[in-house]
């Protein structure tokens, strides 16, 4: 904290060193950028943290935040009903948007299971995602293919199993993304772990 500050500065920084990235060394310095830029950044920004606090909802389909609800991908007629892409946070959600290769839908599960962390299916959106496969068995938008896009990490590969379990059925494609040697990636700077799922990825040339 900034000693000699005041109370509203000192909750100031408190607040934005709860921020991904930001420690208290960094919060001070963002408190302090925001300050003496008042007009150009710290009133604009609390404008747009208020309307956004107002304005912004999840999506009751996939759990994204939105202006509205449904969000603007899952009110898209163009979008591809019959593929899922499960993704942990709306950042992977956005990554995958960026990227303008997929054309269905999502599915946010806001967070991963964890047994260390106490984090349990109840606490994901994971019933969600099993209605919403089930309803489309049942004769709604049937889902041909769900795309598993999660981390590979021990927590985010124990989630693609246990998800693969509770939504598996007839005539339902489970994938996940492909894992392996990234554009211009040299195999001298790759860990073991890429390298291995990189060979084990391997197609014809």
């Amino acid at each position: 904290m900034a000693a000699s500050a005041g109370p509203e500065i000192e909750r100031l920084i408190s607040l934005l060193a709860k921020l991904p990235g930001l420690g208290p060394r960094s919060a001070r310095r963002a408190a302090l950028a925001l300050l003496k830029k008042r007009e150009q950044l710290l009133v604009p920004l609390a404008a747009s943290l208020a309307e956004t606090a107002e304005k912004v909802v999840s999506c009751s389909v996939c759990g994204t935040p939105d202006t509205r609800d449904p969000c603007a991908i899952c009110s898209d007629p163009a979008r591809d009903n019959g593929l899922i892409c499960v993704v942990e946070e709306a950042g992977a959600l956005w990554a995958m948007e960026r990227s303008g290769a997929f054309r269905g839908k999502y599915h946010v599960l806001g967070g991963l299971l964890s047994a260390l962390d106490g984090v349990g299916p109840d606490a994901l959106r994971v019933s969600e995602l099993v209605g919403r496969v089930r309803g489309a068995r049942d004769g709604a938008s049937p889902v041909r293919e769900v795309v598993l896009a999660l981390p590979a990490t021990v927590d985010g590969q124990t989630t693609a199993h246990y998800l693969a379990d509770r939504i598996a059925g007839d005539g339902l494609e489970i994938t996940s993304l492909a894992r392996g040697v990234p554009v211009g990636g040299d195999l001298d700077w790759l860990d073991d772990g890429t390298i291995v799922q990189a060979l084990r990825a391997r197609r014809p040339a």
